[in-house]
């Protein structure tokens, strides 16, 4: 088990490292990294190779943005062969429903208690 927690940690801190170097070295936007990060993670997922990923560093795979690319891709391919081209629009946003609607619910929680800036 301390080992299964070791390789998370390792695999979600070497992702990390990487947007840190893209931020330092590459002068990247926060927006750009982060839409770079998803379009990697469909990718990987795309060759199969997230999955595998997630099977070895379970959550130092999962939480990073890159996951959400994979969830995109993973719910897409998934309906896509049930319902066709329609498949892919429903597909997208089922495994990726919750963590939109929480994105948005707190953002605006935080909005009515804190005063926004912007």
């Amino acid at each position: 088990m301390i080992l299964q927690f070791l390789w998370a940690f390792l695999v979600g801190g070497a992702i990390c490292v990487i947007g840190q170097l893209l931020f330092d070295v590459a002068k990247l936007t926060p927006a750009h990294v982060m839409s770079s990060f998803v379009v990697a993670g469909a990718v990987l997922d795309g060759f199969d190779i997230y999955d595998k990923l997630i099977e070895f560093a379970g959550a130092g795979a999962t939480v990073p943005i890159t996951s959400f690319g994979h969830n995109l891709l993973h719910g897409a391919m998934a309906q896509s062969e049930e319902h066709g081209f329609m498949g892919i629009a429903v597909g997208i946003f089922q495994l990726t429903s919750a963590g939109i609607s929480s994105a948005i619910l707190f953002g605006f929680i935080i909005a009515l208690i804190f005063k926004p800036k912007g």
